[in-house]
């Protein structure tokens, strides 16, 4: 299998996904001590998954049973220097591992296990300072932390966590393939300037010891504009080095590439409504790339249960590279298909992807969703055909403050399989997949 696919209060979390509590878990904090200057604050998240697919995506027949964890816990500090601003920085240990078959894709064997820092950066941001740019509009750290770019579409995080079945473990990270444990850069410089309002923009520098990721060496700069209807943003990445050691053909093109895109967000000044559309070119050495959606949906406030809809069409030309896109604001969101955009592709390359998602909130704590898709691929000359559907059902249950609860089952069927030029398991037929995660954030 390809080693490069892709890896506040309760309340507030549950509707928006999971994948807010495990790429963001810096929010799950618990106050140590405070004054009017000083904040240290404790910071621990846990997560259990248990997951089964009756087929395999990497050749070996029958079936996979498996169970992922982390505990993610640490410490953040903020002090304000009077005048002049404050400094803060953040420490997270964590601790992973896979127990049972390992997962579908066979990128895991069930024996990982790992402790490593996740965190670890300082900033300083500069208050009241520069009153042109606005509070904090000023703000630089370094050290090892997540980054992610507009949506995620492009750079979302480091979270690819492949373990012990790729290349005899080479590029292990200890397992917890989905729930993808570790989500920070190793090397980071990050300036933004402007605060969130307005104009606004950042510049950054990115060094990534994932070597799923070739261990990418990358700078970055963004501009933004942001109001009432929405967001505007322009970005551009300029790939300064790969190890090519682990780097596969597309991944060694990211050495000297530039890369620019064009995003919008917001609801347009129509009120319920929700819009999202981005447009990315990569120019590399093998010629040009490129990917783009157009996302559109609407919450109907007035029906019962609040039902929200949404449509979204996204195309990756035929060697797009995917980058660090991730898992970020809810099932679906990069990661397209909780069977194909993890386990049996495509994997946000060489793909044309629809997407229908529907949810509604029975009670203040419970959120119910449904996630089709419809896949069908841009070229098949010398690449596998993964044309295909799946059906994902979900429901989040916030148990308590410090309890959710996310069940999924998924259907998943591929319209080819490997005796015609598809994916490589044991026939077309229908997987039925089914997961079920536990987070316990404080």
């Amino acid at each position: 299998m390809e080693h490069t696919h892709n890896t506040r209060r309760l309340y507030q979390a549950v509707g928006m996904g999971l994948a807010l509590l495990i790429g963001e878990s810096s929010v799950q904090a618990f106050e140590l001590y405070a004054d009017d200057d000083t904040r240290l604050s404790g910071n621990f998240l846990a997560v259990y998954g248990m997951f089964n697919s009756r087929k395999n995506y990497d050749g070996t027949p029958g079936g996979s049973t498996w169970r992922e964890g982390f505990i993610k816990y640490g410490v953040s500090l903020e002090q304000r220097l009077g005048g002049l601003g404050s400094v803060y920085g953040t420490a997270n240990q964590v601790s992973s591992g896979t127990w049972g078959d390992g997962d579908a894709s066979g990128v895991t064997t069930g024996s990982e296990r790992t402790s490593q820092f996740d965190e670890a950066f300082a900033g300083w941001r500069s208050g009241e300072l520069f009153p042109v740019l606005g509070t904090d509009g000023v703000d630089l750290s370094f050290g090892r932390q997540v980054i992610m770019l507009g949506d995620g579409f492009i750079i979302n995080d480091d979270g690819t966590n492949l373990g012990k079945g790729v290349a005899d473990g080479e590029f292990n990270r200890g397992g917890a393939y989905y729930l993808a444990a570790r989500h920070a850069f190793d090397q980071t410089a990050l300036l933004r300037l402007g605060g969130k309002e307005g104009v606004h923009g950042s510049l950054m520098w990115i060094q990534s010891d994932n070597r799923a990721q070739a261990n990418t060496e990358m700078a970055a700069g963004t501009l933004e504009y942001s109001a009432a209807p929405g967001t505007l943003g322009l970005t551009y990445i300029h790939g300064i080095s790969v190890d090519e050691r682990y780097a596969n053909d597309l991944q060694k093109q990211r050495a000297g590439m530039n890369l620019y895109s064009l995003r919008g967000a917001g609801n347009a000044g129509i009120e319920n409504a929700h819009f999202a559309a981005e447009y990315a070119w990569q120019d590399t050495r093998i010629g040009a790339q490129n990917a783009w959606y157009s996302e559109a949906g609407y919450t109907f406030t007035s029906l019962p249960w609040s039902p929200d809809l949404t449509y979204r069409y996204t195309r990756y030309s035929k060697n797009w590279d995917a980058m660090f896109s991730g898992f970020n604001r809810g099932f679906g969101t990069w990661v397209q298909g909780e069977v194909a955009g993890n386990y049996a592709g495509p994997f946000n390359t060489n793909a044309v992807i629809q997407h229908v998602a529907l949810k509604v909130k029975p009670a203040q704590a419970v959120t119910l969703g449904a996630l089709f898709f419809d896949y069908q691929t841009v070229s098949t000359h010398g690449m596998p055909n993964l044309n295909g559907r799946e059906l994902d059902l979900y429901a989040e249950w916030a148990v308590s403050e410090h309890l959710i609860v996310t069940p999924l089952l998924g259907l998943y069927k591929p319209e080819r399989d490997q005796h015609n030029a598809g994916n490589p398991v044991g026939g077309n037929g229908t997987n039925v997949y089914s997961q079920l995660t536990v987070a316990v954030p404080f």
